[in-house]
């Protein structure tokens, strides 16, 4: 039988809506804003440093970054975000997540200033200065994947839980959003400040040197969101869960959430230690018992992380083709430098806005409605219906009166992507396992996630080449093609479906009543027997 719940916990899960959580959405979704902001605002400009340190005299294109340079500057912020999101992760259980919170805010910070200060004597010099800086700050950003997640999840009550961790998460999409803004906005400024010609008219004027400023500043504007947060998330007291489950002071997580939620509440240390001293409440990560509780549940939030970002990760395919296709992004020699910079961010800004933002908010409006596993399972399905879709017909949707629908379907994929498993994936991981282990599983998970993700943006890359070696981008060698490539993507999502099977479905319940960190040891049996903390197939 399961004990009685500590009064501070059940306090928080009956909880109203209050200011609170508003003020805990805010201070973590700042951290997802600031994340986002810096992780694809880089996208905006590779082709500016290409045309900057890699310019070749009398090249009928601009310069271009080399593919193993590209990847570098593309990715070593991913690499980063990975190894963050597992030493954060595992600090957030050992030092709690308020200390570790503030730490990787500062890094963000000065990483973010440090990225755009990047510097040498030749271009080798100023990509290598600015991927070590990236790297550090992707290290920061790893860390706010499971602590925002966990302190959020922690926060909330259990009737909204789901729809307040999503909400931080969509924060994402503004900062997508923020970064093709930013991007407009300086480009603009700079081009009309600095006239310039196209490239194919005089190839070297048309990059002014004043361009070189321009990819600086909308790197270093990522520091701004972070520096503003950093007070806010200060004054935010540890959670209750950590202070009275992991560090086991009754005092203090009553006293902190008395202040919250502006109500008297009664510290019972005794429950805490009875609670501590249970053997069901003192196991680890590399125990038996974990892997017979949560072993599982662990395999399916980083398998399905895994595989959604190998998806997600990999829309650079089609990107540039429907950019073109569709007249976004004119060709490069036709355009200056800074030019070329305002149309990606142009095209950037249209994508977020029209797919991107829409697919995380549907998510926090129905989430704790219609559940996280029928919303994870229904994003796979659909995202597998039109890769598909995309796939097996590709010859059509590449004639020009056809290009239409090909965005149309590929907007589709992706709505139903953050509409789906690209959000429930971030929200499951901070919900079912135990509070000593929380924010390392969410860790796990996420580095999960972010080593599909190095999968779909780079070996999709090379992947989706033309078998054709005259047809291959420059430096690239020859691949399977974009059509099939989609089709691999196609069954990499229908495995994300069968692996959301091990995945509980975690609305409506308390954390305790996921975890069974409420249940006597004599209930232990019990608590793994229970159909209610597996979905049914």
């Amino acid at each position: 039988m399961a004990r009685e719940q500590l009064a501070v916990l059940n306090a928080l899960d009956a909880a109203k809506t209050q200011w609170y959580h508003f003020t805990a959405i805010v201070i973590a979704g700042m951290g997802f804003f600031t994340d986002a902001y810096d992780l694809f605002c880089i996208s905006l400009v590779t082709k500016l440093l290409g045309r900057i340190y890699y310019h070749v005299d009398g090249a009928p294109k601009p310069g271009s970054l080399p593919p193993n340079v590209a990847a570098a500057v593309n990715g070593v912020a991913l690499v980063g975000t990975l190894v963050g999101q597992l030493f954060f992760g595992w600090l957030g259980d050992k030092m709690g997540r308020k200390k570790v919170y503030g730490l990787t805010l500062i890094l963000m910070v000065v990483s973010s200033l440090a990225s755009g200060l990047s510097f040498g004597s030749s271009a080798k010099g100023v990509i290598a200065t600015l991927c070590f800086f990236r790297f550090w700050l992707g290290f920061g950003i790893g860390g706010d994947y499971p602590l925002s997640a966990t302190i959020m999840s922690e926060y909330a009550n259990k009737k909204t839980r789901g729809a307040f961790i999503a909400a931080v998460f969509a924060m994402q999409g503004f900062g997508i959003l923020g970064g093709g803004i930013v991007g407009l906005i300086v480009s603009a400024a700079f081009d009309h400040a600095y006239k310039a010609p196209a490239y194919s008219v005089d190839a070297v004027a048309s990059t002014v040197p004043q361009a070189d400023y321009v990819w600086r500043i909308i790197l270093m504007f990522g520091a701004i969101p972070a520096a503003l947060t950093y007070y806010w998330r200060m004054k935010m007291p540890e959670t209750a869960r950590f202070t009275a489950l992991v560090a086991k002071k009754a005092k203090q997580a009553a006293a902190d959430m008395s202040k919250v939620l502006n109500m008297d509440l009664e510290a019972e240390e005794d429950k805490v230690i009875k609670i501590a001293t249970d053997r069901t409440n003192s196991f680890g990560l590399f125990s038996r018992e974990f892997l017979k509780r949560h072993g599982l549940h662990l395999l399916g939030t980083t398998t399905t992380w895994f595989l959604l970002d190998i998806a997600f990760y990999s829309q650079n395919l089609f990107q540039k083709d429907i950019f073109s296709a569709i007249g976004w992004i004119p060709k490069a020699a036709s355009m200056n430098a800074i030019h070329e910079v305002y149309k990606i961010a142009r095209a950037q800004t249209l994508i977020a806005l029209c797919s991107t933002v829409p697919g995380y908010w549907f998510t926090v409006a129905l989430i704790d409605i219609m559940g996280r596993f029928a919303i994870q399972l229904m994003g796979f399905f659909f995202m597998t219906i039109f890769m598909f879709a995309l796939a097996i017909p590709y010859h059509h949707w590449t004639l020009e009166p056809n290009r239409i629908g090909f965005v149309i379907m590929y907007s589709l994929t992706f709505f139903f992507a953050n509409f789906g498993p690209n959000a429930t994936t971030f929200v499951v991981p901070a919900e079912i396992f135990p509070a000593r282990l929380r924010s390392t599983c969410h860790g796990i998970s996420a580095a999960a996630g972010k080593a599909g993700a190095i999968v779909g943006a780079f070996g999709f890359l090379y992947a989706a080449q033309s078998t054709d070696p005259a047809k291959t981008d420059a430096g690239y060698p020859p691949g399977i093609g974009v059509r099939y490539s989609l089709i691999m993507l196609g069954v990499i999502n229908f495995f994300g479906m069968l692996f959301t099977l091990l995945v509980p479905e975690s609305k409506g319940k308390s954390l305790e009543e996921l975890t069974g960190e409420n249940g006597d040891e004599n209930d232990e049996k019990q608590i793994q027997m229970d159909p209610s903390r597996t979905v049914p197939i």
